[in-house]
């Protein structure tokens, strides 16, 4: 029974880059061997194993074969006889298809470190067809590394789509590694690939993301909320629900998107607004009880259209919300007059503004 490191620990590793966990493969052992030695079972599609002190993860090198659509589509095979390079072989690219032994040795039957050199993101076989969410895998690389996609991997990502495998895409893979894509140093690359494999149309139907804008928001390290928000602000609010409801997107990311693109014309007239409008635009977008999301709000704004007077919306909510609005509520003769004499103290305030 041998384990080897492999996989995004080992490319990192070859990158410089810190690495934040190690995942180990394990030929030559049986379920029952693992749970001898301590091994916690925790897999439930195929066997994978907890370090009893590390916590690390321990898979049984295993194969897969395609037994239907999708992703869950696969018959897997683990068992003492699988060797290494048939388990790096079902992996998605060369550079995440490499591994250390444990004297250091690195085992590399596909090219990933010259890949890895040259820049390149190459499928390790001809097996990458069979999950369609490898394309958004390549996507996501790209994004993060400023890494090519080799032409054969291209071709390959076009046939999937034409194809129709990826129509069998499930959401909530999607938004997994569709957020983690959009979230990374390059995220105008991840768009560029999905345009060129076929899959943009499909995924994003009229939301065009700028690329411009994307690389100003990730150099401002947005988050990814945001970026979804700018990516969202210059299109029409049914496009961008239609984007959120194909991609499943958590609500805090849908509402701040749909706040962007609603708002946009009022958040960018804000220079010239009346107190009274402004006012209005922060009762509109909830910013007095939830100023952490309209900050986040003008953030996007102001990475999504330079001419965005940010300042001035800041300096309205910080006047308006420092109304002693149970002050006033005392004084009012009725309940009803409570709203209108809270909104007139704060235009007021909003006025006095500096």
């Amino acid at each position: 029974m041998k384990a080897y490191v492999v996989g995004g620990a080992v490319r990192d590793e070859l990158l410089g880059l810190p690495v934040q966990d190690r995942d180990y493969v394990v030929v030559g052992a049986t379920p029952e061997e693992m749970a001898a030695q301590g091994f916690k079972p925790v897999g439930k599609d195929f066997p994978v194993f907890l370090h009893p002190e590390t916590k690390a993860e321990y898979a049984l090198a295993r194969t897969e074969r395609k037994s239907g659509r999708g992703y869950k589509g696969f018959t897997v095979h683990a068992a003492p006889d699988v060797t290494l390079e048939e388990d790096l072989r079902r992996r998605d690219l060369t550079i995440n298809a490499m591994a250390k032994a444990p004297d250091g040795t690195l085992i590399d039957p596909f090219g990933g470190k010259r890949d890895l050199e040259a820049g390149v993101l190459r499928h390790v076989s001809e097996a990458f067809a069979e999950d369609p969410v490898r394309i958004l895998r390549v996507a996501r690389f790209a994004a993060r590394f400023g890494f090519q996609v080799a032409p054969e991997t291209l071709e390959l990502m076009k046939e999937m789509v034409a194809g129709g495998e990826a129509d069998y895409l499930v959401p909530e893979r999607v938004w997994q590694e569709f957020s983690r894509g959009l979230g990374e140093p390059h995220p105008e690359l991840m768009f560029e690939v999905l345009g060129r494999s076929g899959l943009a149309p499909k995924l994003l139907g009229e939301v065009k993301p700028i690329r411009e804008i994307l690389a100003r928001a990730a150099r401002a390290h947005a988050s990814v909320p945001v970026r979804f928000a700018v990516m969202a602000w210059p299109h029409q609010e049914a496009e961008v629900a239609a984007l959120c409801e194909r991609l499943k997107a958590p609500n805090e990311v849908r509402d701040l998107a749909l706040l962007a693109c609603r708002n946009r014309m009022a958040l960018r007239g804000a220079a010239l607004a009346s107190p009274a409008a402004l006012l209005e635009l922060l009762k509109r977008t909830d910013a007095f009880r939830r100023p952490e999301r309209f900050d986040e709000l003008l953030e996007a704004a102001r990475l999504a259209a330079l001419d965005v007077d940010t300042q001035r919306l800041k300096r309205a909510l910080a006047a308006a919300a420092a109304v002693d609005a149970g002050a006033l509520a005392a004084q009012a003769g009725s309940p009803a007059e409570i709203p209108r004499l809270i909104d007139e103290a704060r235009v007021r305030a909003i006025s006095q503004a500096p």
